[in-house]
């Protein structure tokens, strides 16, 4: 295999398992897989409200240069989100609306990109999601070579093709391929837990109640002391 590769892979995961990762959120499916996964919080939403989950298309590029990421376009396939990186750190505005407006085109549901972005008001006007580290006028060539579905670090976790990328305002998460349909039935049950905790903590119940907390709160040397009159 040469160093420089784009692989035609075909593992996807099933619509119907994306989909209920999406309903979840990137929180909960985080906290139901054993808390793993989360992207560093230098990622962000360039517009708020966005919720997606899809199969990872991953694209390892040089700084400043979007080659790959327009390679990338060809292995694209409904309900994928393209996940890029750079190969040494950078802030170039990488992707706007023309390489979206491919993405959308060959199914792409957004970008989570390790990089820069711009045409920020184009893609929230586009309804395209994308979750940058930067925002940046500054543009690219198309020069140098790179890879396009090999695994890749993003945010210090580990993104294999095919992995699910869920994320919205809270952030992006990564699952991975064989443990999706595991966390998805976790994070189910963790969204009725939660139900029947919103409801008692909107009746006035206290979380100290609630999770048991007051013999750790014992156990840790934490008292209570009434104050003197006033």
């Amino acid at each position: 295999m040469t160093r420089h590769v784009v692989v035609r892979s075909t593992r996807r995961l099933p619509g119907d398992v994306l989909a209920g990762l999406a309903e979840a959120g990137a929180a909960t499916a985080h906290e139901a897989d054993g808390r793993r996964g989360a992207i560093g919080p230098d990622l962000r939403p360039i517009w708020p409200g966005a919720r997606i989950a899809g199969s990872a298309v991953t694209v390892s590029c040089h700084p400043g240069d979007n080659l790959m990421i327009h390679a990338a376009v060809e292995q694209v396939r409904p309900g994928d989100v393209l996940v890029v990186t750079t190969t040494s750190p950078s802030t170039d505005g990488m992707l706007g609306d023309l390489l979206a407006t491919s993405l959308r085109a060959h199914g792409a549901i957004g970008v989570v990109l390790d990089a820069g972005v711009r045409d920020v008001a184009e893609l929230r006007e586009m309804g395209f999601p994308v979750w940058s580290r930067a925002v940046s006028t500054q543009g690219t060539v198309k020069a140098s070579p790179g890879s396009v579905n090999v695994p890749v670090v993003l945010g210090g976790a580990i993104v294999r093709p095919g992995d699910a990328v869920v994320a919205d305002d809270d952030g992006v998460v990564v699952i991975p391929f064989d443990r999706a349909a595991a966390v998805l039935e976790a994070s189910r049950k963790r969204i009725d837990a939660e139900t029947a905790k919103r409801e008692r903590l909107a009746a006035g119940e206290l979380g100290l109640d609630i999770y048991r907390l007051r013999p750790l709160l014992e156990s840790l040397g934490v008292t209570y002391a009434d104050d003197g009159p006033a």
